[in-house]
């Protein structure tokens, strides 16, 4: 009777650590959580745009690499490995799983202002003034063409770059990491600027916090 108890305890277990496992192979990457309510931002992103985008947007890009990675080398692959070796679908969708987790994180109600410490004294730096690098980061994203995204990344010895990137990439795919993304498919702001890219990008400056992406860099 013991052997048997023991032998059904043996199966019950394994048959949940294999259940267990299933779970989390479908479960692998997952909705970013928002740091603030999804009416937090606005006017500068309305409730109903982080609805759609962050709800609705992001979700399909996590459900989509989600269904697509299993069976290939990517399966147990953190979403920077997977974004330098991947292409096509793989690669689209975990580039936008990484822009969107950074995008959302970098933002907060109480935002706005300059950076403070060492990014601040890097932008001075690298562009002059605060000033001279809004104005071409702004110019970076109005004049990307399509969709994509305008990124603030550094090197590895911390040199700081402004890197325009179509669709879903990422600056991860060259070696970079990425700091600031302005968001610049019409999702992110249609709802909100319609045609208005420039006033879109502009009004942004007015929730970053600086402190989150101060952390980045």
């Amino acid at each position: 009777m013991m052997t048997l108890f023991l032998s059904l305890f043996i199966f019950i277990s394994t048959n949940n650590e294999i259940i267990n496992k299933k779970e989390n192979n479908s479960m692998k990457f997952e909705l970013v959580k928002l740091p603030y309510e999804t009416d937090a931002l606005a006017p500068v992103i309305s409730k109903q745009t982080i609805e759609l985008h962050h709800g609705k947007h992001l979700q399909a890009y996590v459900t989509n690499l989600n269904n697509l990675i299993p069976g290939t080398k990517f399966e147990n692959a953190d979403i920077e490995t997977i974004i330098r070796e991947s292409d096509g679908a793989i690669f689209n969708n975990a580039g936008q799983i990484l822009n969107h987790d950074l995008y959302f994180t970098q933002f907060s109600p109480k935002g706005g202002g300059e950076p403070t410490g060492k990014l601040a004294e890097a932008i001075k730096n690298t562009w002059g003034s605060f000033e001279s690098f809004k104005a071409e980061f702004e110019a970076a994203g109005v004049s990307l063409f399509g969709s994509g995204w305008a990124w603030l990344a550094k090197d590895k010895e911390g040199k700081l770059v402004i890197t325009k990137e179509a669709n879903g990439s990422n600056p991860v795919k060259n070696g970079l990491t990425p700091i600031l993304g302005f968001d610049v498919w019409e999702h992110s702001y249609y709802l909100d600027y319609q045609n208005r890219r420039a006033d879109h990008l502009k009004a942004l400056w007015q929730i970053i916090d600086w402190e989150a992406v101060g952390k980045r860099y």
